[in-house]
């Protein structure tokens, strides 16, 4: 259970434990009662065998937070905002784990005891934190929306595995919890001592030493990495269960569909009163940092996003560190010069995403569009269209597909008005909310910025996406294969070398696919081998994931047309 918890991310952890609520393997109740540290929290338990979920909300609304779990001249850690500090969230939850473990212990129960916090506070500096956290063997999830409202499904089935252990430990360590005095200081602070605590001078708050180490700590984080991967929605989402709480009784029965609970908008952009088009929405991924890493190649990206993000994470810093401070211009906006399947989307994704977990946008999803999506049949179809996309994707990143066609040869194209309108509408200082992404081929793109001399100032950062090599080709393909468990047989892998390598030599540069093929050829591949293996069944599993040379079928590849005439 806690390894399938420790997988989880934001958009997923809530359905994951409403669906571990319906494993009647699993044990899990709310809890009315816990030590002072969380008597103001919702507190549930999950057990399963001999290992115990503690889940904690944690309610801290419209806040973004430097988190901090160092003691401080016997001091409870805490995590600075804007408005002030508090006691830190994860180090209460720490704490009553502590009381859970020893209580345990007395009752002669071995379990293992894992936290799982969840908050709707954004805490920025979440990534350096990881390793801190999994030390302390708690599971931190921020940014969750409508967390006020949410409640968890109980399975309090008492035939279950757990619940004997749950109710030994309950029996004996729940009823009249109170925090012991310990070494490491106070307990909660009330109301009023944070109220007081959040009036102090930053000077107080932050001593230089540590505020340099603050500073150290969080643009240092650039190289960090997620702990958390991306898996599947394990719910349906619906209406949740009763739990027998009063102040859940409002639930809207739609916030655990994170895509709506999110605000992201809908796809639909309507051109006049006849006419609408779709835009393809991507929601924010939840491990941004692990994912860029994991990109094959890209070096020069990696490096330039870093640079950028690096200086927009300085600027949050300062802003919550002093606030009123003059801040860097940081333009977000950008072009991308690249071939089809070199990647630019899947940057794309990943760019909004660590931009919102810096700080620079409020919702990270990106908003796909082209040619098509502004030109209608109606005069003002543009002008109507550019404002839609510019207000689907506010929070976000804008992304024009091919945006060179919108500078159609013909002087009367309406396309022509699009660039010049984004323009003018991003020269507003209030539209800061948004990064604006050109993508295309690298020279029809140079050509379009020479016929607007205001994108190079407007669009400051260049990334180029180089065709991949065929050694980065292939290291894309055992990637690819990884996610399903297959593997080559060394025959099948010489073959299918042998089949790109064929394909690399003849390919027009002009529409060579890069990972498209890959995925292309590897969709042949696997529907060879599903029909091979439904007509010869495989003895084991091992046999089962092979994909050998019979599965090798080479699919067409656009080869380079021959020139008509002589060469200079």
């Amino acid at each position: 259970m806690i390894d399938f918890l420790r997988e989880q991310t934001n958009a997923t952890i809530i359905n994951c434990l409403n669906h571990l609520s319906q494993d009647e393997k699993c044990y899990s109740t709310k809890l009315e009662e816990t030590c002072q540290l969380l008597k103001d929290k919702k507190v549930y338990v999950f057990a399963q065998k001999s290992e115990i979920a503690l889940v904690c909300f944690d309610h801290n609304p419209l806040e973004r937070e430097l988190a901090d779990e160092d003691s401080f001249c016997g001091e409870p850690p805490s995590y600075f905002g804007e408005d002030g500090h508090r006691v830190s969230p994860v180090w209460q939850l720490g704490k009553t784990m502590e009381l859970f473990r020893n209580r345990l212990e007395k009752q002669n129960i071995a379990c293992n005891v894992w936290g799982v916090l969840l908050s709707d506070s954004y805490f920025f500096n979440a990534e350096d934190m990881v390793d801190v956290w999994n030390d302390m063997q708690i599971m931190v999830f921020d940014r969750l929306p409508n967390l006020a409202r949410r409640r968890l499904k109980v399975n309090r089935k008492e035939g279950s595995v757990g619940y004997s252990m749950v109710e030994a430990m309950l029996n004996a360590a729940v009823d009249g919890l109170e925090l012991p005095s310990n070494g490491e200081g106070k307990s909660a602070s009330s109301d009023a001592e944070k109220q007081s605590k959040s009036s102090e001078s930053e000077d107080d708050i932050l001593t230089e030493d540590g505020f340099r180490r603050y500073m150290l700590d969080f643009i240092g984080g650039a190289d960090g990495h997620s702990d958390s991967r991306v898996v599947e929605d394990l719910s349906s989402g619906g209406n949740d269960e009763q739990d027998g709480s009063d102040e859940d009784d409002d639930e809207d029965s739609d916030v655990d569909d994170f895509f709506s609970a999110s605000g992201l908008p809908d796809s639909e952009i309507s051109q006049n009163g006849n006419l609408s088009v779709q835009v393809t929405i991507l929601p924010p991924i939840a491990n941004p940092r692990e994912e860029l890493a994991k990109l094959v190649g890209c070096q020069d990206i990696k490096k330039h996003m870093d640079e950028l993000l690096s200086m927009t994470r300085y600027n949050k810093l300062m802003s919550v560190m002093f606030p009123g401070s003059k801040q860097h211009e940081v333009s977000l906006h950008s072009i991308f010069f690249g071939r089809p399947g070199t990647g630019k989307t899947t940057v794309c994704k990943i760019f909004g995403s660590l931009l919102h977990e810096a700080g620079a946008l409020s919702k990270g999803h990106v908003v796909v569009c082209n040619r098509g999506t502004f030109i209608g049949t109606l005069w003002g179809d543009e002008e109507r269209s550019v404002r839609q996309v510019i207000e689907k994707a506010r929070g976000g990143v804008l992304m024009i597909d091919e945006a060179y066609l919108l500078n159609g040869k013909n002087e009367n194209d309406p396309g022509r008005m699009v660039i010049p309108l984004f323009m003018e509408i991003l020269a507003n200082e209030q539209e800061r909310d948004i990064a604006v992404v050109l993508c295309g081929y690298k020279e029809p793109m140079k050509h379009l910025m020479e016929l607007n001399p205001g994108l190079s100032s407007r669009f400051p950062n260049h990334f180029e996406f180089a065709d991949f090599t065929i050694d980065e080709l292939l290291e894309i393909t055992l990637r690819r294969i990884e996610v399903y468990k297959y593997h080559f047989t060394r025959s099948a892998w010489d073959k299918y070398k042998q089949i790109l390598s064929q394909a690399y030599q003849v390919r027009d540069p002009d529409t060579w696919g890069n990972a498209r093929y890959i995925a292309n050829q590897l969709e042949r591949i696997y529907i060879q081998h599903a029909n091979r293996c439904v007509k010869h069944q495989p003895a084991d599993k091992r046999q089962m994931l092979a994909l050998t040379t019979a599965d090798i079928q080479p699919i067409d590849t656009p080869r380079q047309k021959p020139r008509i005439g002589f060469r200079s």
